[in-house]
């Protein structure tokens, strides 16, 4: 703990708020609203029991900033636009945090169709679901579709210029009103239909789909028939998620919470017009061991994410939820209830969903701890084993590929807590260097990566914890003498030789040799070999391009301008050889005369060769 932490920890407020955790670069790396910040914030640095995610977040805490809010609801409201401005690494709270599918109509058109949407908006559309689990979306569109002959496509419809029907038309998946063969009255019985049968009636539905397959199979039409009979057991499973004992009409979400103490997981059961359309279970991380604070925390998170607000959220813990009602008050302008039943039919639902996540807190657990062991924990062991200054978690590796000294290309691939983190991969085309000089481009790499520390681009250059360089105490030192040069300091350098798997240090003049099953080697190793693999990949590249241009070369009438085009349109030497002269007139700037060129270069067979 730093003192400017341990000094703003003795005048925190009692008041509602956000806290802002920040690293020693300035970064924000989580942001959190508090009833009470003095004892939220000081829970993170004194008390006792804590996951490995948050011990590793707050071994990064070196300042924090907070804001007083009039309200929670303000704190709340707050919270949530401030995760969305700095996108905190730590804020990744639903391990399984997607948004479902829902079908959608828009009932002011006069011909209206319905869609998958995964966004509710306030368009005035109707939206049925979330189809979660059990119930594909596609499945009950395409049942819409051959029961009720409603229009897939969103193409403008005139009275006046009527359209020539499509093929839909022709196998009755479709009325035709873009061609004027149904009125809109006759279409709308049709789309009232469809509603009725999302909103539970599955009769009709069953009877149509039943008479067509009979009556394809009798005309012995037996593809269509075995559609019809696939559809029917689709809506069978509707059936069969249909609570009798619920209210047809009601619109709930189950949310229960289980913990161990140490891990935590909800689950979610989604009940639309009494059916249950399916459920969910998630894995909570950072998640406070107090039911009802918990239960808050989940809600909060998944239905700002866009997820439709339902009538009721029942939940397994008693706790003051009109905080969250409010929210929902204000953000949708519906009427939310938040209710722990003590009886009846949502009492048996809840303990359904509770359930379920201890299932699922049970079957996990072993993953996750295996994943920590290969990943948080190896990270902690790594800076044991190596004698590092700080715990490892942003870690950067090093590796040159080239040919003869031809192409030659840098890689840098990170990973964060022991993951690879793709989107900071980076690569370097070695500019200075001649010849086959392996220390020579490694060290041009490290200067040009280094020299974006302390400058405006360290926002995407992020100082990395330690260095790893594949290579040995040759390859150590070279990249020392940058460091020395450039008077970096704060971040640790080994290296990892190939051959016996030693790692290499600064403070001893022995090698470090881990056992093979040690997770602290496998993670250098899996982050030396993914630097490898981006080098290489790289040089492919670049070396396929420049084959590619030199054997152009050798046609006349296609200079730089046109090469460069046509290694954008095909991106293989391969490619142009087999495209025909009208493939290659598509190409910018070849006419006919340049690709019959082309096409009778390569039938050549002296010139298959590259």
């Amino acid at each position: 703990m730093t003192e400017i932490v341990t000094e703003k920890l003795k005048m925190l407020p009692t008041d509602p708020g956000v806290y802002i955790m920040k690293n020693a670069e300035g970064t924000v790396i989580y942001v959190g609203k508090a009833k009470n910040l003095k004892n939220r914030v000081k829970q993170y640095f004194y008390t006792g029991v804590k996951t490995d995610k948050v011990m590793a977040m707050v071994s990064h805490v070196s300042d924090f900033d907070y804001i007083i809010t009039p309200t929670e609801i303000d704190a709340l409201t707050l919270e949530n636009n401030l995760i969305k401005k700095h996108k905190p690494r730590y804020n990744i709270l639903l391990k399984d945090d997607k948004t479902y599918p829902y079908l959608a109509v828009n009932l002011k058109e006069p011909f209206p169709t319905f869609r998958i949407t995964r966004k509710i908006r306030r368009d005035g559309s109707r939206y049925f679901g979330p189809y979660m689990g059990g119930v594909s979306v596609r499945e009950v569109l395409e049942i819409l579709s051959l029961a009720f002959s409603l229009r897939p496509c969103a193409t403008p419809i005139v009275p006046e210029k009527p359209r020539r029907p499509c093929l839909n038309y022709h196998i009755k998946r479709c009325m035709a009103p873009c061609a004027g063969l149904c009125t809109a009255q006759e279409y709308r019985e049709k789309v009232d239909a469809a509603i009725d049968f999302l909103n539970g009636n599955e009769y009709n539905v069953e009877k149509i789909l039943r008479d067509r397959m009979l009556n394809a199979a009798a005309n012995e039409e037996f593809e269509q028939a075995a559609n019809y009979r696939d559809k029917l057991g689709m809506l069978e499973k509707v059936k069969e998620k249909r609570l009798v004992a619920i209210n047809r009409f009601l619109d709930a979400d189950i949310v229960s919470f289980v913990t161990n103490n140490v891990y935590s997981a909800v689950n979610l059961l989604v009940i639309r017009k009494g059916v249950m359309l399916g459920g969910k279970s998630f894995s909570m991380e950072e998640a406070s061991f107090d039911r009802a604070e918990a239960l808050a925390e989940f809600i909060a998170r998944y239905y700002k994410e866009g997820a439709e607000v339902p009538d009721e959220i029942v939940v397994n813990a008693e706790g003051d939820f009109s905080l969250l009602e409010e929210y929902f008050k204000g953000k949708s302008g519906k009427i939310v209830n938040i209710l722990c039943p003590k009886i009846g039919v949502r009492k048996q639902l809840s303990e359904m969903a509770e359930k379920n996540a201890a299932d699922y807190l049970e079957k996990t657990v072993d993953k996750i701890r295996h994943k920590e062991d290969r990943t948080v924990l190896a990270c902690r062991r790594l800076q044991e084993a190596l004698r590092l200054s700080r715990y490892p978690r942003r870690m950067e590796c090093y590796d040159i590929s080239h040919i003869s000294g031809v192409d030659k290309v840098g890689s840098m691939v990170v990973f964060a807590d022991g993951e690879p983190e793709r989107d900071s991969y980076r690569r370097f085309k070695i500019r200075t260097v001649e010849g086959s000089n392996d220390f020579a481009c490694l060290q041009e790499v490290l200067k040009r990566r280094l020299g974006k520390l302390g400058t405006e681009e360290e926002e995407r250059f992020p100082r990395p914890d330690l260095i790893v360089i594949d290579g040995g105490k040759g390859q150590l030192s070279s990249v020392k003498e940058i460091f020395d040069g450039m008077g970096v300091e704060g971040i640790d350098l080994v290296s990892l030789a190939k051959r016996e798997e030693e790692v290499f240090t600064l403070f001893s003049r022995e090698s470090v040799r881990l056992d093979h099953s040690d997770y602290a080697l496998q993670v250098l190793q899996r982050l030396r070999d993914e630097a490898h693999r981006f080098a290489i990949t790289y040089h492919r590249t670049l070396r396929g391009k420049r084959a590619l241009s030199s054997v152009l070369d050798g046609i006349e009438g296609i200079g730089r301008k046109r090469r460069m085009a046509l290694m954008e349109r095909f991106k293989d030497i391969y490619e142009i050889e087999k495209a025909s002269v009208s493939q290659l007139t598509e190409v910018a700037g070849i006419g006919k005369k340049q690709a019959e060129a082309i096409v009778a270069y390569f039938s050549k067979e002296e010139n298959h060769e590259i």
